[in-house]
């Protein structure tokens, strides 16, 4: 008799917690995830009822040390103890120190940096920036782009959000993305022509410009874009088209930085240093903190024009020092490297089930930034949101959490990202649960 009233009560309680999200939550993305999620640790989330929920997506892309790291844990409670927030106009021992690192895990001349605390923060302060050092106000980004929802950062913007909600910043232009799996402009075999894509780009770029372009805001790897990554030489000749036209190169990593492709930064692999580099997500683990950085040259020029861009929370303490232990943990335990070698085991589980599943089209991404795009037919390539969303419902029902690109067109594609802390066993249950999702709907189909 206790256990049914207990749970009754605990039914009960639940409606009520549904019923409160239905009347006083603002719906901002889609439907929420129906399961209410009690805590999380490690690679895992659990839920109000008793359900482990393995989490492919470190949170939303951030928690690259996974959930209650024990070191974050005994930071955050030390320091919001001692010091959490201060004016903006203050400087505390955990930002300098973090600043400083920052730019001994960089190349020259990127040696200086802003603290803030989102990626759209981040990005609206380096297109700032931009403008204000050029005297330009045109900004170049990719057509899949997801740079953020604040105006400047949501201008350049592509991949969704901007309809319905009037004009956007002007001067912001889209160039194609270069997707090796879906060519535009393709070489005599077929393959993808992205030396001819980006100079037909930019011959649009020209035509349209008032002759005001500021920079290009560009992700080494387009993450909500469907994990598409740029051939090698794409972001050298980028670079010169910038050059060429007086632009900075603004690279945005705050999905791809810190690790999690195998490399420090995923810019490394091509041997281009951007004049501004912003960082958010993966810096704060979980928690809001994000990083803007770029040459002292640079830093003199916008100093000198008068920069502003003064927050509330510029320069917090508190995450400052979540951000400093973000890096001994990455160093100490090498996370480059285990994402590197966790990055082979992945892939090689997913091109396994490649050889099992036709409707598995392709495989893509770096390290633990994994994509997978699922297909109705490898032949045509076409693609189908509702398969991806049937396998993505059937994943957290057998309890994994993907996180699919739930945009129009591209529903099939996954973007794959466990914590850099994940076990090769955590990696293969994720696997399995993948393989018997996509086999059940597509049997059912």
């Amino acid at each position: 008799m206790a256990a049914e009233s207990s749970k009754s009560t605990a039914l009960a309680a639940e409606a009520t917690f549904w019923a409160d999200a239905d009347r006083h939550l603002v719906r901002y993305g889609g439907d929420f995830t129906s399961e209410i999620i009690e805590r999380a640790s490690g690679s895992f989330v659990y839920t109000a009822s008793g359900r482990k929920i393995l989490d492919f997506t470190s949170g939303q892309m951030s928690a690259i040390l996974g959930h209650s790291h024990p070191a974050i844990v005994e930071t955050v409670q030390r320091q919001v103890a001692t010091l959490d927030h201060l004016y903006s106009g203050m400087l505390s021992r955990p930002v300098v120190e973090l600043a400083r690192r920052l730019a001994e895990t960089l190349p020259a001349p990127l040696e200086k940096a802003m603290l803030l605390t989102t990626g759209a923060e981040s990005n609206e302060a380096a297109i700032r920036m931009a403008k204000l050092v050029t005297g330009k106000h045109e900004i170049v980004s990719f057509a899949r782009s997801w740079h953020g929802m604040t105006q400047g950062a949501v201008s350049a913007t592509y991949s969704a959000g901007r309809k319905g909600y009037g004009p956007s910043a002007p001067g912001n232009f889209a160039i194609p993305v270069p997707n090796a799996y879906r060519p535009d402009f393709t070489t005599p075999d077929g393959e993808l022509d992205w030396r001819r894509q980006l100079d037909f780009a930019f011959d649009l770029i020209d035509a349209q410009s008032t002759g005001s372009l500021a920079a290009c805001l560009v992700e080494p790897i387009l993450s909500s874009g469907g994990v598409i990554e740029p051939p090698p030489g794409y972001f050298a000749a980028l670079r010169r088209k910038c050059r060429e036209r007086g632009m900075l190169l603004i690279l945005d990593e705050a999905q791809t930085g810190l690790c999690r492709t195998g490399t420090w930064y995923a810019f490394e692999r091509d041997g281009v240093v951007p004049d501004i580099l912003t960082l958010s997500k993966t810096l704060g683990a979980g928690l809001p903190l994000a990083a803007v950085l770029t040459s002292a040259e640079i830093e003199q020029e916008a100093y000198d024009r008068g920069f502003l861009f003064f927050t509330t929370h510029v320069s917090d303490p508190l995450v400052a020092a979540v951000g400093n232990t973000v890096l001994d943990v990455l160093a100490k335990d090498r996370l480059d490297e285990r994402a590197r070698d966790l990055g082979s085991f992945l892939r090689t589980g997913l091109e396994d089930l490649a050889t099992r599943h036709e409707v598995i089209g392709d495989i893509r991404g770096r390290g633990l930034l994994a994509g997978l795009e699922l297909v109705v037919d490898r032949e045509t390539r076409q693609s189908s949101d509702e398969l991806g969303a049937q396998v993505t419902r059937r994943c957290l029902e057998l309890g994994l959490h993907m996180n699919i690109v739930q945009l129009p067109g591209m529903g099939g594609v996954f973007r794959i990202a466990p914590p850099l802390t994940a076990t090769e066993d955590e990696l293969a249950l994720g696997l399995s649960i993948l393989d018997t999702a996509i086999g059940e709907v597509n049997a059912a189909l």
